[in-house]
């Protein structure tokens, strides 16, 4: 009689290395072998006697690896290496969130959909895998036979020794570091699971230091900064360079203190004495460099509300460059400066899908995991091609879900994907699909999770070519950015435009104004 697969035993293990020799066709009766049994194997001698539940760990067995899963209850620990992928593949590897959800390449069968014969099921060796709708395997409650397969973890393959018994799959082989183990599952079930197999960052950032141009400016002392300042607008005249020179050189938690000790030591309003002093764009500079961040975007968003018009490319700007944290204190600083929410306010001013374009960025809920999912990638690169270029009409809200909520990283790996799908830009798509307000909002967002800095160096550029200057635009971009990545901006400014951003500024705006910008700035490429 020979064995067609393990006999179901609770915590069994499966035949060790140097035990049982490969006999072809299974386990005949050998004289000093094990001759079948009722109720499993009896002792013999050097053999194993009958433990409870199952065989004891013996050399040459099992021993839990660095990096691999441990050994579960009644199960096998997955071992390196795995099937090839045989005649006719394996199916493209389920979505995260279905049974199994690793690297593409093929999965063998771990007899699930069989349990009566914990081998190969029927019609599986040498050919593919059957098709489930949707292209993913089924789900089945539990980790079956000890197999972990919680969201986002990938399978073990099974090693690649041959089958000590051909009717049955070959277990065998020291288990080794599995690449790729996950961190862990996922935290929101609703949300994919990043860091399993296949998982791989695409575009990592790059982490070279500080990249802005405004620094802490070493030993600044409050009560002597503000006295420089009283100085500079006391008496008849102003000293505008005095200010371009302290302003310019201390950084954004350096100034806003200013206006608490301005009030300390001379009983008076910061504020109100420089712009009594200043004027025009200078002044306008002056005042923006002087608030919080958050409090600053929480302005710009509201002088772009409020008034006749809106500045919807001011809205865009700010919303899809700002991290969560940033959006949330935002909304915190609204609230409490203009008596109503940013939610309110967008939506009183706004309409149709650009208001829920808006109102998506402004919750500040982007998923901000630094790991790609290649898998989800692709599905959501074809969801995106389903709902424009291969549909009549066009699905707004499938474009709004995936670019509002999924990570920046991941959206990068999905416009890569997107291009090689249907050999289109995804930025070329959304000028077909869509029109007005909606295709500037969505063609900002793409921009600006592409390349934060080029997406910048645009604005920057347009904001000063052409007749006029659009100052408030110019003046938020050198603010914001300043302490952020301005010398990233500056090198795809020169790059992109054929001239320094330094040079552009210098040849479009003048005087004090000028002088402060470049202070900003910080040097020229």
């Amino acid at each position: 009689m020979s064995y067609p697969g393990y006999p179901p035993q609770g915590g069994g293990y499966p035949p060790q290395p140097g035990a049982y020799p490969p006999q072809a066709g299974g386990y005949p009766p050998q004289p000093g072998a094990y001759p079948p049994q009722a109720g499993g194997y009896p002792p013999q001698p050097s053999g194993y006697p009958p433990q409870a539940g199952g065989y004891p760990p013996q050399a040459g067995g099992y021993p839990p690896q660095a990096g691999g899963y441990p050994p579960q209850a009644g199960g096998y620990p997955p071992a390196a290496g795995g099937y090839p992928p045989q005649a006719g593949g394996y199916p493209q590897a389920p979505p995260q969130g279905s049974w199994g959800g690793g690297p593409a390449g093929g999965y063998p069968s771990i007899g699930l959909d069989s349990m009566s014969n914990p081998g190969y099921g029927a019609g599986m060796p040498g050919g593919t895998m059957p098709q489930h709708p949707g292209g993913t395997m089924p789900q089945h409650p539990g980790p079956a036979m000890g197999y972990p397969g919680q969201p986002g973890q990938p399978m073990a393959g099974y090693p690649r020794a041959p089958s000590p018994n051909p009717s049955m799959p070959g277990y065998g082989g020291a288990p080794a570091p599995m690449p790729g183990y996950p961190q862990a599952p996922s935290p929101n079930p609703s949300m994919p699971a990043y860091g399993g197999g296949g998982a791989m960052p695409v575009a990592p950032p790059v982490n070279r230091g500080f990249r802005g141009t405004i620094k802490d400016f070493p030993g600044a002392d409050q009560l002597k900064d503000v006295e420089v300042l009283r100085k500079a607008m006391k008496g008849f005249g102003t000293d505008e360079q005095a200010i371009i020179d302290l302003l310019g050189s201390r950084s954004n938690r350096q100034r806003v203190p200013l206006l608490r000790a301005y009030k300390t030591s001379y009983g008076k309003d910061l504020i109100k004495d420089l712009h009594s002093e200043l004027s025009g764009d200078f002044r306008k500079l002056v005042m923006a460099m002087l608030k919080a961040p958050a409090e600053f975007d929480a302005y710009e968003l509201n002088s772009a509300i409020k008034g006749a018009g809106t500045d919807e490319a001011c809205l865009i700007e700010i919303l899809s460059s700002r991290s969560n944290a940033e959006i949330k204190e935002i909304n915190q600083i609204y609230k409490k400066e203009y008596k109503k929410s940013l939610e309110d306010a967008i939506s009183g001013d706004t309409s149709g899908h650009f208001r829920r374009l808006l109102i998506s960025l402004a919750q500040g809920n982007r998923d901000e995991r630094p790991n790609v999912d290649i898998s989800l990638a692709k599905q959501d690169a074809q969801a995106l091609y389903a709902a424009g270029e291969n549909k009549l009409g066009t699905d707004e809200s499938k474009f709004n879900a995936i670019l509002c909520a999924r990570s920046k990283p991941h959206l990068r790996a999905v416009f890569l994907q997107y291009q090689q799908m249907c050999g289109r830009d995804i930025e070329k798509s959304i000028n077909r699909e869509m029109s007005g307000d909606l295709e500037s909002g969505m063609l900002a967002v793409v921009k600006c999770i592409k390349n934060t800095p080029v997406y910048f160096a645009e604005r920057l550029y347009k904001a000063m070519k052409g007749a006029g200057t659009k100052d408030t635009t110019l003046i938020r971009i050198m603010v914001s950015r300043s302490e952020v990545d301005m010398l990233d901006i500056r090198q795809e400014y020169v790059k992109n435009y054929g001239k320094s951003l330094y040079t552009h500024i210098s040849g479009d705006t003048s005087g004090d104004y000028k002088k402060l910008l470049l202070k900003l700035c910080g040097g020229n490429d």
